[in-house]
């Protein structure tokens, strides 16, 4: 009993975490919903478009996350320059940033531009009585082609969001962010449909309203970041010169190398698990799409939660008030999983309604309401192992966060799912079920390596 009342944090404790969590909830919330009925309105197509939108945004799905872990690294040093006031640090780590966020766009433009078609075409084979494959091949090369000209805004905001956040500053993102996902609203109503005399365009209409807010939220953060130098002194001056200190970006790479290959890794892993659920048909596809769509809104507490982690912790340890960032991860990690106890219920519950609303088949319907009830159930388990991968982030422990992270999914999932889906005839259900369920073994390493405390650490200069 005492220990768990350990787990529990006074008023205060929860004041400040939602201090932090909340913004990134709101804006991811909304991020998600306005995600959501985008999802919709392109599953009124038929399922080959929304097919093709789903391929086309699960390859840029690992352009995303190879963008988040270029700055993850980095981040970690941010977070920690932000904890001991130091503005050189944090204007150093953000130039360092605008370097990675050129490498990954170069990288991703060369490889999405070039070979589209090849990578689309994994996604798609015989196996349901549903969907046309050329047409879904067609719809999803034309929906990449236009998303290929909103990479470069986004990995800018991406640089500047994360700087604002680590340094206490989440409001403004959050803003910035919800005035994009509201444009892509507006506009994907207006291109889809044809509405206001517009034409009416489809999968691409869905691609170009998605640009359209990219620029949004990048003129944004970028105007406000800039135009308040009293609250971010670090972006004074940061493109008078690109000199960062030579130790610093040593220092930078060897922790965050890792960080960007292993959110490259597990996004290509996590992209070969749907690849593997393909191999089960069209429907397959669909289905995953609108489970993966829905099952991200009610993901937002946890992800928040995490990146709370990455904030506060990070902050203490650069402050060197170890003992302090063992509790407040501790409480945070507790907190984390009980809200996605109740959201798991929730989800569950809501899991046979929200396929129904969309222009698709039965089969289709099924199996995404089978798939929303899987990720309910293991929602906790999701909820405990992100907590782990942002507590031995925070720490530096970047190489170890690769292998517990990126390393699960390339030798626990994607064997697992590879093997059932290539010579059995287990059901795609079932096999999305054993795949999700593999996590707790995700989570009992994770347990024991946060138990040990290697990753209470400050690695900023003192």
């Amino acid at each position: 009993m005492k220990k768990l009342r350990s787990l529990i944090g006074s008023k205060a404790f929860y004041r400040t975490v939602l201090a932090i969590a909340v913004p990134v909830m709101i804006q991811n919330g909304i991020t998600q919903f306005v995600s959501l009925l985008d999802n919709l309105m392109v599953g009124q197509l038929g399922t080959e478009q929304m097919s093709g939108v789903a391929i086309g945004n699960q390859l840029i799905f690992i352009y995303n996350l190879c963008i988040f872990g270029g700055l993850a690294g980095a981040g970690i040093f941010g977070a920690q320059f932000s904890g001991k006031r130091d503005v050189d640090g944090v204007r150093n780590v953000f130039r360092f940033k605008l370097l990675i966020c050129a490498a990954v766009f170069a990288v991703g433009l060369t490889v999405l531009g070039l070979f589209h078609e090849q990578l689309i075409g994994l996604f798609l084979h015989d196996g349901s009585a549903e969907g046309d494959l050329a047409l879904t091949l067609e719809y999803g090369a034309r929906y990449l082609r236009i998303m290929l000209i909103g990479l470069l805004p986004h990995a800018l905001s991406q640089a500047y969001a994360s700087t604002l956040r680590e340094s206490g500053e989440t409001v403004k993102p959050m803003i910035a962010s919800i005035a994009a996902v509201f444009t892509n609203l507006v506009f994907n109503y207006i291109l889809i449909f044809g509405k206001f005399g517009f034409p009416a365009l489809g999968a691409s209409g869905a691609a170009i309203a998605t640009v359209i807010s990219r620029f949004v939220e990048f003129a944004l953060i970028v105007y406000w970041a800039h135009a308040h130098p009293e609250r971010t002194p670090y972006f004074m001056d940061v493109y008078q010169s690109f000199r960062i200190p030579k130790e610093l970006s040593v220092q930078i790479i060897h922790k965050g190398l890792p960080l960007l290959f292993n959110e490259a890794l597990w996004s290509m892993g996590i992209s070969m698990l749907n690849q593997c659920y393909s191999v089960r048909g069209l429907s397959a596809i669909a289905a995953t799409n609108i489970a993966s769509t829905v099952s991200m809104l009610f993901n937002t507490i946890f992800m928040a939660l995490g990146s709370s982690i990455g904030i506060l912790v990070g902050n203490q340890l650069g402050a060197g008030k170890l003992e302090e960032a063992v509790d407040t991860n501790n409480k945070m990690t507790a907190f984390s999983v009980a809200s996605c106890l109740v959201l798991g219920v929730l989800l569950f519950a809501v899991s046979g309604i929200i396929p129904n609303m969309y222009n698709t088949s039965e089969e289709v319907r099924g199996y995404a309401t089978s798939f929303l009830r899987t990720i309910a159930v293991c929602m906790p388990l999701h909820a405990f192992s992100h907590a782990c991968y942002f507590t031995l982030r925070t720490g530096g422990l970047t190489r170890i966060t690769m292998l517990f992270d990126s390393g699960y999914v390339w030798l626990i999932c994607f064997p697992t799912a590879f093997i059932l889906s290539r010579f059995t005839d287990v059901p795609v259900t079932l096999l999305y079920f054993i795949c999700n369920a593999v996590e707790i073994i995700k989570c009992f390493v994770g347990y024991f390596f946060v138990r040990s405390k290697k990753w209470v650490n400050t690695i900023v200069p003192s």
